[in-house]
């Protein structure tokens, strides 16, 4: 039986899978990294729920004055905040409230998007790159046998399953980067959505009331 924890025999297979496994390696560090990275952002941007933003943006125009409002969309760490903050302002500045928040829905989109297309990447080319490292090892493990001329079917198979390693490590760093992908895109639709009621939303607010001289807030009854 294999020892996998003995490091001559690790680093027999890196020999077999050759620089293919280093970079796959590398790859699966910068993949988990960015996936433990969006995990935190995603969770953090969506601690404040659409309902309950809605409300409170709600009621601090219904009480309060434009600049408390800006500062509550200031202090809440969520897309929905920015295009809310986008379009109060454009209001104050007597701008176009829809474009304004439209174009903030576009730079939040992008920002949550950051980095997830590399996980793509990752999950569509690992897999290739393990192939890539199994037929040059198998390439590498038939130069053995015939520079030795002799050791049988034993040394064919031993060669084969050794480089094979390449292919079990590019499916390793490919599976988890895909299901870490699709997770993401879903999340940021989620995201999206919100942020397109939340800019609807606003604008119904605003439609319907006006500011006075000292920047409060009066509904139009």
């Amino acid at each position: 039986m294999v020892n996998l924890f003995n490091i001559e025999k690790v680093a027999d297979l890196f020999h077999i899978g050759g620089a293919t496994l280093y970079i796959l390696v590398i790859i699966s560090i910068a993949s988990i990294a960015i996936i433990l990275y969006k995990l935190l952002e995603f969770g953090i941007k969506s601690s404040m729920r659409r309902a309950k933003f809605i409300a409170n943006i709600t009621k601090i125009m219904k009480l309060e004055k434009i600049d408390s409002v800006v500062a509550f969309c200031d202090r809440t760490n969520s897309p929905m905040s920015a295009v809310a903050k986008a379009g109060i302002t454009a209001y104050r500045n007597k701008g176009n409230i829809a474009e304004a928040m439209d174009r903030e829905i576009m730079i939040e989109t992008v920002k949550l998007e950051r980095f997830t297309t590399v996980l793509g990447t990752v999950g569509s080319v690992s897999v290739y790159i393990g192939l890539f490292g199994t037929v040059l090892g198998i390439i590498r493990a038939f130069h053995d046998i015939s520079a030795m001329g002799s050791g049988g079917i034993s040394v064919v198979i031993g060669g084969v399953s050794e480089a094979l390693i390449a292919t079990a490590t590019g499916l390793a760093v490919a599976i988890p980067a895909v299901i870490a992908y699709n997770f993401f895109i879903k999340i940021i639709d989620k995201f999206v959505v919100d942020m397109e009621y939340c800019a609807s939303a606003v604008e119904s607010l605003l439609g319907n009331k006006k500011t006075d001289k000292y920047g409060g807030f009066h509904f139009n009854e």
